[in-house]
C-alpha cells in the first residue's frame, strides 16, 4: 500500500472515530494482518483485494 493511501486510511479512521481493530472485523481480518497491509508487508493478490474493501469502506 502506498504511504499516501496508508494516511488517508488513517485520516479517515480518526474522522469516523474508529480504530484498526474495527475496521479489521468489517473486513473479516485479524488487526496485525491489517497492519501488515498498512505498513506494505502484504502486497500480493488477496491483500489488494483487502485494499479494495478498505477504499470501499472508507469512500477513499
Amino acid at each position: 500500500m502506498s504511504e499516501d493511501l496508508s494516511i488517508r486510511v488513517r485520516n479517515e479512521l480518526y474522522k469516523r472515530k474508529m480504530n484498526h481493530a474495527e475496521l479489521a472485523k468489517l473486513l473479516g481480518i485479524s488487526g496485525p494482518y491489517l497492519s501488515d497491509i498498512l505498513n506494505g508487508k502484504r502486497t500480493g493478490p488477496k491483500a489488494q483485494e483487502h485494499v479494495k474493501h478498505i477504499r470501499k469502506i472508507l469512500k477513499i
